[in-house]
């Protein structure tokens, strides 16, 4: 079974940081790009982070951009996004996906998902 997983979402204080892992079972990451989506209260879900299978490209929104970091580890089947000076406005529900092809930035464009991980940014 396809499957990924986000884990390592929680509460933390503005300013602090966290790291999300996603990792994946019933199929090899090695030849999908990943994405990292993430859907605040009464928003749509933006993307966050872009990674492509080589592990060479990366792309980060904007808002992100400098104080995210996203990394792969094919030997564990695993992606992470390192996210350090949290603000209270990167809450929101985290979501990592996968697709075979390119590296696309939008949602639909995306073949599986995970269940996503809460993060919290409040003092």
């Amino acid at each position: 079974q396809v499957q990924l997983v986000e884990s390592g979402g929680g509460l933390v204080q503005p300013g602090g940081s966290l790291r999300l892992s996603c990792a994946a079972s019933g199929f090899s990451l090695d030849y999908y790009a990943i994405g990292w989506f993430r859907q605040a209260p009464g928003k749509e879900r933006e993307g966050v982070s872009f990674m492509g299978s080589s592990g060479r490209t990366a792309y980060y929104a904007d808002s992100v951009q400098g104080r995210f970091t996203i990394s792969r580890d094919n030997a564990k089947n695993t992606v992470y996004l390192q996210m350090n000076s949290l603000k209270p406005e990167d809450t929101a529900v985290y979501y990592c996906a996968a697709v075979l092809a390119g590296v696309p930035r939008l949602d639909y464009e995306y073949d599986y998902w995970g269940q996503g991980t809460q993060v919290t940014v409040s003092s």
